[in-house]
């Protein structure tokens, strides 16, 4: 559904002149705005259901300790993550809080460029509506990146983390394999969880939240997503047909299904639709960590596990390429708002 802006109004101008600051959601507020430009407003019907939890319901976010896994020195590597937890959000803050000058040349909505600064993210239609956010990417692609194209006011901290999340990685597709009743090393094997797209958020506070929204809901269209975050609050995910919030946990890591998992694991394990609330004061930051499949398996099939499927258990979606699966997820999904691309692959669709 197309916005509608009023017939004086020059969409295209507005976006373009925005583009060209190259200075993102920040450089409006720093500028000192007191409305929100119209290419960020939702219309009511995306904008309702905005609170939190209803009342009577109680929803608990399950806690899973990595205390008892049986991985190396496990209460060492913890400790790290958690020290690093808090550097890495500390040095998202830095990259965010440059002067522009610092930033522009990594101003892109390209999202073929491995290493990025933007706000609008690949193609923008006018029934499109831009997030109250600035992001910056990198995308290690087999787990790999040139660490001399990343800023160096970020640069050690984002090496260190990529290595605690590619150990992460490890230890969930180990877990996940076997709560699969698969063996451990099976996830591994389908190099399902072999590529890393990391993108540091910063969500200024906005003059008017009540108009727009941090990020739009949807679910991932990766394997899965580590989700570190300050102890700002706003992101919440969608539950019984509710917005629950979920509160931050000093040291703790959010781990989010994917719908690709959930399309190889045939519905045993479910993709969550989530979204990140607007504020009118304070700045939240959070890092996103996207688990994807290896560069020599884009093209290859993926379909439902066959060692899950039975005569009682029989395949729900249909065999499809990581690179079908998430151009399918960029045109027609993320661009009108639904929150999923699952519906798509259902056998018979």
């Amino acid at each position: 559904m197309e916005i509608d802006h009023g017939c004086d109004y020059d969409w295209e101008k507005e976006v373009e002149e925005f583009e060209k600051t190259k200075a993102g959601v920040k450089g409006l507020v720093d500028s000192g705005i007191t409305k929100v430009p119209k290419f960020f407003i939702h219309t009511a019907e995306r904008l309702i259901n905005r609170g939190s939890t209803r009342d009577g319901l109680q929803v608990q976010i399950p806690v899973i300790d990595f205390q008892g896994i049986e991985r190396g020195a496990i209460g060492g590597w913890r400790l790290s993550m958690r020290f690093c937890n808090g550097c890495y959000i500390e040095s998202t803050r830095r990259f965010h809080e440059q002067p522009k000058e610092a930033k522009m040349d990594l101003y892109s909505s390209d999202g073929r460029r491995n290493v990025r600064f933007y706000t609008i993210n690949g193609n923008f239609r006018k029934s499109d509506v831009a997030s109250w956010r600035d992001a910056f990417s990198c995308t290690f692609m087999d787990g790999v990146v040139d660490p001399e194209v990343i800023p160096p006011v970020c640069r050690n901290e984002i090496s260190d983390y990529m290595k605690y999340m590619i150990d992460l990685r490890d230890v969930l597709s180990e877990l996940l394999s076997e709560a699969l009743g698969l063996g451990r090393d099976f996830l591994q094997q389908i190099e399902c969880m072999k590529s890393e797209y990391l993108t540091c958020l910063y969500y200024p506070a906005c003059p008017e939240p009540d108009k727009t929204s941090g990020t739009v809901k949807h679910s991932d269209p990766t394997i899965l997503t580590v989700l570190v975050q300050d102890d700002c609050g706003g992101l919440q995910i969608h539950y019984d047909n509710n917005w629950v919030d979920v509160p931050p946990i000093p040291g703790a890591l959010i781990a989010n299904v994917g719908d690709l998992l959930q399309l190889i694991t045939n519905d045993k394990f479910k993709s969550v639709e989530h979204r990140v609330l607007a504020r009118s004061t304070g700045t939240r930051i959070s890092a996103a960590c996207f688990f994807y499949p290896s560069s020599h398996r884009m093209l290859k099939p993926y379909g439902p596990i066959k060692e899950l499927m039975s005569e009682d258990n029989p395949a729900i979606y249909r065999e499809v390429s990581y690179i079908e699966f998430v151009t399918h997820y960029q045109k027609n999904v993320r661009e009108s708002h639904s929150a999923s691309a699952l519906s798509h692959f259902k056998k018979g669709c």
